[in-house]
């Protein structure tokens, strides 16, 4: 309406007018500012009433004026929006004069008479911007809180149904793409373990979440757009800070990249205990910049794939079978064949120790104090510390038996007097 009304406005100036000859709208009170409190104080309370009226009446003027002028710039010519934007801010500052320096007097003299002043200080605060302790008070805040309050109710009873159903449609949309979000990863998953990829369980979960996530982000703009939202410039800023924090973050790029290397060549799956990037354990769960390790005392690392990447990647339960490697000393004087007897009767009763391949028990080095055997059986990965500790066990219980000693550290020390050492040296002499 204010438009057709801007429009109307220049459309029927005379055609004689320039634009600095055409009415200029409301202007603030010809008097200066002196004569105006002179013949304020001269005032009763009716006189005082009415001029406050009068400037409240001349500061919408401004407002109606300063409205049509912003609808005009709107469908104003390039050229001419910035004499336009001129002539708002000069009514703007002729709006602020007119309050702060006439209507704030008046209402300075009404408060001396003891006169109502709540709504004109309401309006000296709302065009004026400027908070005091003259026009701000319990009634005030109580008058401003009530107008907002009717506005809402206002804008609610006109808005809030069409509101209320572009909330419920966002909402019905999201939940129905959630629903298929769920829908599609199940269907990925199923497709990948029928597949003939042999994909891993890390590689499944990533592209079950990667499907999973793409559906919900394609629900979350169509339904921004069915609320009147324009996603084109949303989708160029969203590019535009992809770019600036990809350059940020180089570092998590490189762990991005890693994430990618690790899934394509598989060198560990959820549930493989592994050794890599400085640390150890079992695999919980992994993303594309960081990999969730489990350690055996149950605390949790998360490591950064591009660590990982980088370092040298042992995976202890890749295999089902695993060598113990064992090293047991004996002392020098013990029977070496009995020993090694002794030690495969000990492999063959355990019911976990693999047959093939076969247990591997020989002499490896001559300790200063022990022989030492390399005890080497096979066990299933899972079985691996079950079998260790057992045979350690049973093995110390078996030498005890069998009377064969494990010696502790020893050393010959060889004590020289000093007698001795000179009548060795005289004998040398001679």
């Amino acid at each position: 309406m204010r438009s057709l009304i801007a429009v109307l406005l220049l459309s029927l100036a005379p055609a004689g007018w320039s634009q600095e000859e055409a009415p200029a709208g409301p202007q603030k009170p010809s008097q200066t500012v002196e004569e105006f409190k002179t013949e304020v104080e001269a005032m009763g309370a009716d006189a005082l009433t009415a001029k406050a009226t009068e400037m409240k009446a001349l500061i919408a003027e401004f407002n109606t004026a300063i409205d049509a002028k912003n609808e005009a710039i709107d469908i104003a010519a390039e050229a001419d929006k910035e004499g336009l934007q001129a002539e708002v801010a000069a009514l703007e500052a002729a709006q602020k004069a007119t309050a702060d320096d006439y209507l704030r007097e008046v209402v300075r003299k009404m408060k001396d008479l003891e006169l109502e002043t709540t709504e004109y200080d309401e309006l000296l605060l709302t065009t004026t911007g400027e908070v005091s302790l003259e026009n701000l008070d319990a009634e005030v805040v109580a008058s401003m809180l009530d107008g907002w309050i009717d506005k809402g109710k206002t804008w609610v009873s006109e808005e809030g149904l069409g509101l209320a159903f572009q909330a419920v449609l966002f909402l019905f949309i999201l939940f129905v793409f959630k629903v298929l979000a769920k829908i599609m990863g199940r269907v990925t998953r199923r497709g990948l373990e029928s597949s003939k990829l042999r994909a891993s369980k890390l590689l499944k979960d990533f592209f079950v979440n990667l499907v999973t996530k793409a559906v919900m982000i394609v629900g979350f703009m169509i339904a921004i757009s069915s609320v009147g939202i324009d996603i084109g410039p949303l989708l160029a800023g969203v590019t535009v800070l992809g770019f600036v924090v990809g350059f940020a973050l180089q570092g998590t790029l490189s762990n991005f990249a890693s994430g990618i290397m690790i899934l394509m060549y598989r060198p560990y799956d959820i549930g493989d205990v592994i050794d890599a990037g400085g640390v150890k354990g079992s695999v919980d769960s992994m993303s594309l910049v960081s990999t969730t390790l489990i350690t055996p005392d149950n605390q949790v690392l998360i490591v950064p794939n591009n660590s990982i990447w980088g370092s040298v990647i042992t995976n202890v339960t890749a295999r089902d079978t695993r060598r113990i490697d064992m090293v047991i000393g004996v002392g020098y004087g013990d029977d070496l064949d009995k020993v090694e007897k002794v030690i495969h009767e000990e492999l063959k009763k355990h019911p976990k120790v693999l047959e093939t391949p076969a247990p591997n028990v020989k002499v490896s080095n001559l300790g200063d104090s022990t022989v030492d055997f390399i005890v080497r059986p096979w066990s299933k990965t899972s079985d691996y510390w079950e079998v260790l500790w057992d045979l350690t066990k049973s093995i110390k219980q078996r030498f005890d038996q069998e009377g064969i000693s494990i010696p502790y550290p020893q050393r010959d020390i060889h004590v020289i007097s000093e007698g001795n050492s000179e009548d060795q040296a005289a004998a040398h002499a001679a």
